[in-house]
C-alpha cells in the first residue's frame, strides 16, 4: 500500500527550517521566476472570495494553485486569507495562510505548512528582486512606506539586494511603529534606518521607493518620484495612474495575473486601453537576462507585483526539504487504508 504520510509544519517549525533566511528566500524566488520564464510553471491567477462582497469586503479567501516543473516537480496550493477584524484584535495576525504540497504523479499531499510567514518573506523578496534589476546603480537612499510585517521583511530584502544603500527612510502614519522597527534592525542592517511620518518628503529624496501599505486609495503622486528613481508598488491602491503613465519603463511580476486585480494601477490602465502586455516587462525576463532592466541613469522606472502561488509552493518545498533533513515537524496520515480505491 502507498503510504499517505503528511508532514505538518507549524509556524515554529518553518522558522527552525530556515524561513527567515532572506538569502535563501531570494534564491528560491529567483529560481521560480527563472522557471516561469522558461514556461516550466503552471500558475493560475488567484481566485478570490471576498466577504460580504468584492467592494465592501471585511475578509477574504484566495485560492492560489500552482505546479512547478523543471528539476523541482511539485504541485501545491496556497490558501490565503485576511481579515480587517484581525487588525484590531490582539493575538491574531491580519493575514493567515496555509500551504499544501502534493506529489504530481500520485497527487498525494505530503506536506501541510504554515504559510503566513512565507507570504511576508516572499512578498518582500519580490520587491528586492525588482530593486536588484531596476534600482539606480549604487543607489544610496531608499524610502519604504509602511512599517508593518511587510515593512520588516522589505528591510531584510533590500539589505541583501541593494547593498549600496546608506539611508532607508521608513515611513508610517504611526511613527511609533516605524521607530520600533528601526530599533529592531539596529546593528543588523547596513543602512541607517530613519523613521518618519512624512512619506512625500522622504520619497522626494530617494532613488528607490517601495510601498507596502493597506491604503484604500492612491496617495503617491508623480512629483513624489525623482527623475531616475525606481518606484516599486507591492500592494494595491497606492499610486496615482500618472505615476505609471509617466514611467519610462513598466515592470510587472506576472502580466496574466496582475491584470485581474482592479486595485492595481497596471490593471486599471489595461482596462482603459492604455497599457498592453507588449508595453511591460515581466520580472522573469530580468532574471533570465533577456532584458537589461534599467537602460540609463535618468530613466524613471515603475514596478508592480501581485504575488504568485508558485512562489509559496517553491519556498514551501524548500522549507519541507530542510525540515526533513533536520527531523522537524509532526507526521500525520490521510488514512490508514483508503476505503474506496
Amino acid at each position: 500500500m502507498i503510504p499517505s504520510e503528511i508532514l505538518f509544519l507549524k509556524q515554529e517549525d518553518v522558522i527552525k527550517a530556515g524561513l527567515l533566511d532572506m538569502k535563501q528566500i531570494l534564491s528560491a524566488c529567483e529560481k521560480t521566476y527563472e522557471l516561469l520564464g522558461k514556461n516550466e510553471i503552471i500558475n493560475h491567477p488567484k481566485v478570490s472570495t471576498r466577504i460580504p462582497d468584492p467592494v465592501n469586503w471585511t475578509s477574504f479567501f484566495n485560492s492560489m494553485p500552482a505546479y512547478i516543473g523543471g528539476d523541482v516537480k511539485v504541485g501545491g496550493i496556497k490558501w490565503a486569507s485576511e481579515s480587517k477584524q484581525n487588525a484590531l484584535t490582539p493575538g491574531i495576525p491580519y493575514g493567515i495562510d496555509i500551504t499544501i504540497l502534493s506529489d504530481p504523479d500520485t497527487v498525494l499531499p505530503f506536506c501541510i505548512l504554515d504559510g503566513t510567514l512565507i507570504t511576508a518573506m516572499r512578498t518582500s523578496a519580490v520587491s528586492g528582486l525588482f530593486a536588484k534589476y531596476t534600482a539606480p546603480k549604487n543607489a544610496k537612499v531608499a524610502t519604504l512606506i509602511g512599517a508593518g510585517v511587510i515593512g520588516r521583511t522589505a528591510i531584510m530584502s533590500v539589505n541583501e539586494t541593494v547593498p549600496t544603500l546608506e539611508t532607508i527612510y521608513l515611513c508610517d502614519l504611526d511613527l511609533s511603529k516605524a521607530e520600533a522597527l528601526a530599533k529592531e534592525f539596529e546593528g543588523s542592517c547596513k543602512a541607517k534606518i530613519i523613521p518618519s511620518t512624512d512619506s512625500k518628503s522622504c520619497a522626494q529624496k530617494s532613488e528607490l521607493i517601495i510601498t507596502q501599505t493597506t491604503a484604500s486609495k492612491p496617495f503617491i503622486q508623480p512629483d513624489w518620484i525623482l527623475r531616475g528613481a525606481t518606484c516599486i508598488q507591492m500592494a494595491s491602491n497606492e499610486v496615482e495612474l500618472d505615476v505609471v503613465r509617466q514611467a519610462d519603463q513598466v515592470f510587472v511580476d506576472y502580466w496574466k495575473q496582475i491584470i485581474t486585480n482592479p486595485g492595481k494601477a497596471v490593471a486599471q490602465l489595461h482596462s482603459a486601453g492604455e497599457l498592453e502586455e507588449s508595453d511591460v516587462v515581466e520580472l522573469a525576463q530580468l532574471v533570465l537576462g533577456n532584458h537589461p532592466g534599467r537602460k540609463s541613469a535618468d530613466e524613471t522606472l515603475y514596478c508592480s507585483s501581485m504575488g504568485l502561488g508558485a512562489l509559496d509552493i517553491m519556498i514551501g518545498y524548500t522549507i519541507y526539504q530542510n525540515a526533513k533533513k533536520m527531523g522537524i515537524g509532526t507526521k500525520l496520515a490521510l488514512w490508514d487504508s483508503p476505503l474506496w480505491e
